[in-house]
């Protein structure tokens, strides 16, 4: 089968398809024909790498992705041949602590495909049977590899660790970002003022047709006057930012009184500079946030099914064309996601 695998860490010239064996699936795993494998962020940082972490190079690339399942192993009942399905992308042994409380992304083995063991920008990937999500015969599969890790990693932030309620102010940096397209729609589910900042017009238009209330281009406002002024002078509840360096110490300076700053990522870098004193007198609070249990993507799968989430899709790529998708990708001219097609 081909499969797009990352040897050595460097720019999008290191990426490679291989021809790989077809995988076997496990007792408890099923075998499943990839369609298409949804690109994210981590993809960029598996290949460059990380200074002080390891992963286990040769790896294959892709968090999500969506296809059919093609065979089963003799202890699974969830699915079976035929079934349409999207690929959960975290995982942890079924009894670990964490799992049975539901606190899978918690669990000091919690892993992720793509970035721990192989993933799914391949022609098959072999899963657990727990790890699939089944899709409604009116969604495609591009859609379907669009959505489980961003949108899991929005709701996991807003929902339950800044336990968004209706009437908040919430802003939300990099409007275009995977992460940041599902942070506006759930934001506004959950009845909150959305304030979305982007590099562009046209990412702020985009922005305010996915619900935002509020936009602010940063290339010619300032943010933290807009949402001074917006709130008049009381600050935001929630700030969301994985942008990381360029951008806390002023998510920091928007907050009210007891609000906090959620980040899961570091994308410009991840040195903190913070005024101490204006987070003890403000009574501020900075949380991190990675991922979400299993229980919780059962949840925002739902939500994506019956419609009330919307995938937002940029652009899709045949697998033998992924390093432009990375080379797109890390220009940040994206809009939502890019996905990478295989299949017939």
């Amino acid at each position: 089968m081909r499969a797009l695998v990352v040897r050595s860490h460097g720019g999008p010239e290191v990426l490679c398809i291989e021809e790989r064996p077809r995988p076997s699936p496990r007792a408890d795993e099923a075998l499943v024909r990839v369609h298409a494998s949804g690109m994210n962020h981590l993809d960029l940082w598996v290949r460059r790498g990380v200074p002080g972490h390891k992963f286990p190079l040769p790896v294959i690339l892709g968090c999500d992705g969506s296809g059919v399942v093609e065979a089963v192993g003799e202890l699974v009942t969830e699915v079976k041949p035929g079934d349409r399905v999207a690929v959960s992308p975290g995982f942890v042994p079924r009894f670990s602590p964490e799992a049975l409380a539901g606190e899978h992304n918690l669990a000091h083995d919690y892993g992720i495909f793509g970035e721990t063991r192989d993933g799914t920008a391949a022609d098959w990937i072999a899963v657990p049977a727990r790890n699939l999500l089944p899709m409604p015969a009116s969604m495609s599969f591009e859609d379907a590899a669009a959505l489980p890790l961003a949108a899991l990693t929005a709701h996991h932030m807003l929902m339950e660790r800044a336990r968004i309620r209706p009437g908040m102010d919430v802003v939300i940096w990099a409007a275009g970002s995977g992460v940041s397209v599902y942070a506006i729609q759930i934001a506004k589910l959950a009845g909150a003022r959305v304030t979305a900042i982007a590099s562009s017009a046209t990412k702020c238009a985009r922005a305010k047709a996915l619900g935002a209330d509020v936009v602010v281009d940063r290339s010619s406002e300032d943010p933290a006057s807009v949402v001074r002024e917006l709130t008049r002078r009381r600050g935001a509840d929630v700030v969301i930012d994985h942008v990381g360096e360029a951008t806390f110490t002023t998510s920091l300076k928007m907050l009210a009184r007891g609000g906090a700053v959620v980040t899961c990522g570091a994308t410009s870098g991840a040195k903190l500079e913070a005024d101490l004193r204006l987070i003890f007198f403000k009574s501020l609070s900075i949380l991190g946030s990675t991922m979400g249990g299993m229980g919780e993507m059962r949840r925002v799968w739902d939500m994506a099914c019956r419609g009330a989430l919307r995938p937002v899709l940029e652009r899709t790529f045949p697998l033998t064309d992924a390093a432009s998708a990375h080379a797109l990708l890390e220009e940040r001219k994206v809009f939502g996601k890019l996905v990478l097609m295989l299949g017939d």
